[in-house]
Parts: structure tokens; sequence; C-alpha cells
């Protein structure tokens, strides 16, 4: 068949295997405008959204190619997904639907339940003979398939460790009981995964999120992080699509392909060989390039470190993305695209740019606007930007308000945007700092901490060389400071105020929350 095997058919046996009308409906398809859409969309039609992971599970259906090196090392053409995201995202309809989809080729089982053993092979005594044989695990019996495999994170260690040789070298070595065999597991995994503490936690990285290991966290080529957010329309269209479905109306859910027509069209899609052209070429490696670069910005934080693993997967990505438009070729546009869906898996929750705006109750202050020179660091009163929110009410009393800096109701508001990196760096320093004058207390037996403002004046001073002599960068780089500040004590809870909070902010003493860890801050 089409799906692989020790000698897989070409296009031409496959297409002998199809009638005129099938053969006529696969160049219908092939020249539809939009196909890589709609073939996604037909991915799991009673789940509502979630477009990225049905194009990661499409092209994990198609596969890159299967290659063998002239020395006779085999390389993996197979792709392998998680899905990690919090309860009730859909993370086990997708599995479900693949294992539906080639019921004879997929294997379905639960991490919780599967052991070692039960996921590679067993060595038995057979009952009659008293002889050793071996007993094919679920990588086995999903060979030229896919194994589906639920509950991933709640695998034991020694369990997990088990599949490294069968999702990389796409083998499994046995040597028990006298039994010494190599025996092929060529087999995609679909994993799913939930995160340690029920939800996924926006402000730890992935791998603090998940209970794998570094070496399984490479070997997967795609990984999906769904979130349960709160989104009135979000919330509106998958309400509507559920009741759809549960009415069993099935023209409101109706995909765009029949499951008959996806298996044909992979199957026949599956039997071509695209070859990577010069262009592509030189645009891989520039997208190895920038992921790397990327790498070494701290990007990986939210993932893993950036291999040639993920090399290779940005190649078997776009061999799959050649397969599904039956090309012979692998386009820069394949590549490109391919590369896309990495970066989003590897970036996708922590590393968008972080955006102050009005975020704790600012109703007619400036966020961009003016500051006072010494920004209330002489213990003057604070501006608009930096009044506490438990504060906010006293602003509106005229007899309590500074007509200095009384906020401008005329003036637009503004948005001071930031990447995420540099957040991070600056969070990051002012934890390691603060953590360290804590730690310098409790030497001494005392309980240290530092003034807002003071925190504010030590990190400019580590940044003078940066700033110079520019009174606006001075300006720019104490607004952005405050504004980092302040998000880390309201909305990420890294730093904590001790002692009376009614005071200005900038006087307000400072710590780092005591569960907080300082890993890879530096």
């Amino acid at each position: 068949s089409g799906w692989g095997g020790d000698h897989p058919k070409t296009a031409s046996e496959v297409a002998m295997e199809f009638t005129a009308e099938e053969k006529q409906e696969i160049r219908r398809m092939k020249g539809e405008p939009k196909l890589y859409d709609k073939l996604a969309e037909s991915i799991a039609p009673n789940t509502f959204g979630h477009i990225e992971v049905k194009r990661g599970i499409l092209l994990m259906l198609l596969s890159g190619v299967h290659k063998t090196t002239s020395e006779g090392i085999r390389l993996r053409g197979d792709i392998n997904v998680c899905i990690v995201g919090d309860p009730s995202t859909a993370k086990s309809q997708f599995l479900k639907f693949v294992h539906d989809f080639l019921p004879e080729r997929c294997v379905y089982t639960s991490g919780k339940a599967a052991s070692a053993a039960g996921l590679t092979a067993a060595v038995v005594r057979d009952q009659d003979t008293g002889e050793y044989c071996v007993e094919a695990g679920a990588l086995m019996l999903a060979d030229n398939g896919v194994c589906c495999i639920d509950e991933f994170d709640k695998m034991e260690q020694h369990d997990q460790v088990a599949i490294h040789e069968a999702m990389e070298q796409q083998t499994i070595t046995i040597t028990k009981a006298g039994i010494q065999a190599t025996l092929n597991a060529r087999a995609s995994i679909l994993a799913a995964a939930n995160p340690i503490h029920g939800r996924y936690d926006r402000s730890k990285t992935l791998r603090a999120n998940v209970q794998l290991s570094a070496p399984i966290l490479s070997r997967f080529d795609l990984f999906f992080v769904v979130l349960d957010e709160c989104d009135d329309v979000a919330d509106y269209n998958v309400a509507k699509h559920i009741i759809d479905v549960h009415r069993c109306d099935e023209e409101l859910v109706e995909p765009p392909y029949s499951k008959d027509q996806m298996l044909r069209y992979i199957r026949f899609a599956r039997t071509l060989n695209p070859q990577i052209t010069e262009e592509s070429r030189r645009v891989l490696i520039d997208c190895y390039r920038r992921l790397r670069q990327g790498d070494t910005m701290g990007r990986s934080r939210t993932a893993y470190r950036i291999t040639v693993r993920q090399l290779e997967s940005l190649i078997r990505l776009s061999e799959a993305l050649a397969r599904l438009h039956c090309d012979d070729d692998v386009k820069p546009s394949y590549v490109r695209e391919a590369f896309r869906l990495l970066q989003k898996s590897i970036i996708n929750v922590e590393t968008e740019d972080v955006t102050f705006e009005d975020e704790f109750g600012e109703t007619d202050g400036d966020i961009g606007g003016d500051f006072t020179g010494n920004n209330g660091l002489d213990g003057t009163a604070p501006t608009a930007a930096n009044v506490s929110p438990d504060r906010e009410e006293m602003r509106s009393r005229p007899e309590e308000e500074d007509q200095q800096t009384k906020p401008k109701k005329t003036k637009k508001k503004k948005k001071l945007q930031i990447t995420f990196e540099k957040y991070e760096a600056i969070s990051n320093a002012i934890a390691t700092y603060l953590r360290s004058i804590e730690d310098q207390g409790t030497e001494e037996g005392t309980l240290k901490s530092l003034k807002w403002g003071e925190v504010i004046q030590w990190y400019l001073e580590q940044m003078e060389s940066e700033i110079g002599d520019s009174l606006e960068e001075l300006e720019r780089m104490r607004k952005m400071t405050n504004l980092v500040i302040k998000r880390l004590v309201h909305h990420d809870r890294v730093l904590v105020v001790v002692g009376d909070s009614d005071l200005p902010e900038l006087e307000q003493q400072l710590m780092v929350h005591p569960n907080y860890a300082l890993t890879e801050a530096t």
C-alpha cells in the first residue's frame, strides 16, 4: 500500500488500484485553491478551531521521505507530534480521530497504563514449548503507521526512556533471555500531555510545565500548546459548534472532504518522493540559522534547545508539504511554512511582545506621558503612571492631588511595548539582585529588602553604558523599568510588597516571592 512497508509501492502502482472516477477526483483535489487549509479543516471536523494542530496532524499523516544513506543508515521520515494543554481542549479527540482514520495502522494507548515492555516488546515463555519468544508491543504493532499515546506525561520515567530509540532510530533492540534481536518500529508518534499542575502556567517555560525529559522533548518535531482562555467570541463559537454536534446536524459540521477522499489522497501523496532544490537548500540553512540565533537569545526557554534534530524536522515538514501539493520538488514556500509551524511550536506562549497599557485601572492617566525629572525617587508624590491600584480612588480627591502630576484627560493614551526577551532580561536581573540582597540578610540574621525606587535606580546604574548621556533615553529606561516592576508585582507575582502597602509606590519595600525559583535566570 501507499503507507510504506519494506517495499513500498510506487505512485503508478497505487494509481492502478484506483478507479477512473477516483483518479479524476485526486486530480481535481490537487488543482483546488487553498488545498492545504481544506485538508486541514477535514481533520477532526467535529472539533472546533485548533487549525494549527490540525495542520500538524495532516503533515504527520503525510510524513517526510524515508531515506537510506550510502553507509546503510536509515534517516527517519516519520513526524512526531505532541499536544500539550489544559483539560477540555480536545487533545484526546485528535488522537481518537487519527485512530479511527487509520484503524488498521494505528495503535491507541494510554501512558498511565502502558509499561516499557507494552510499548516496545516483551520476551515471554511459550506455554507449550517452554521456549522464549518475542511479543510485539504498541510501537511494533504500529509499524508503518501511527502510535497514539494519551496521558503521555503520566508515563513513568524508565518507561519513557524505553521509547528513545524507537522515536529516533525507529528500531527496538532486545537482549533478554538469550534472545538478541533488532525489530522495526517505523511509526509516527502522536502524544497528548497535560501540564504538571492541571493548567498551563504561562509564567513558566514549557519544560517547567510538562514532566518530560530533554531527550524526549527534542525528539518531537512539533509541539502545540493549547490553552483554555476566556474569550467571548471564541466561547460562543465553541458552544454553538458543540450544540450542533450534539444535535447530530451533519450539514453544519460537514468537512470540505470526506474521510474516504482524504484516505485516497493521502495514500497517493505518500508514494511521492520530492527532492530538495538548490534554492530550498539555501532557505533551509537560513531558517535553521535563525532558529539557532533565537536559541542564543533565550527564546528556547519556552521549549527546548534547538539542535540538528530541529533542522531534520524542517526537512521532513517541507517534504510533507510538497507531498500534500503532489509536487516533485520542495519549494522555498514549503520550507517557510514548515519554519512557521516549527517556530510556532517552539515559541508559542511566552515570547509575544509585552505591552503595557492601563493594566492596573488607570482610566485617565497617560502611561506614555511625561514624567517629572526625578520620577518620585526623592519621595515626592508618584505620577499617574505609577499609582498603585489600591490608591486609585485617592487620586480623585482634589485636596490630595498635586497639580504638577495631575494627568491630562485630553492626552491620548499610549502603549509601551517591549520584546519578551527584553522583559525577561530586566525581570531576571532585578529578581537575581533582590534575591542576592535577601541572601545577605539571611547570613546576617536580618530580613533585607529594597525600596521600589532603589531597585529602579540600581537597574539604571547597571544600564549606564547603554543609556549614555541622553536624558531622553534615561527617562525612557526609567519608565520602562518601573512598568516592568509593576507587572512583576501585580501580574506575574514574582515580586511582593513587604511592610506598609499604603506608602507611595516608590517607597514600598520589595522582595522576591519565596516560591519563585531563579531557574536559568542569569
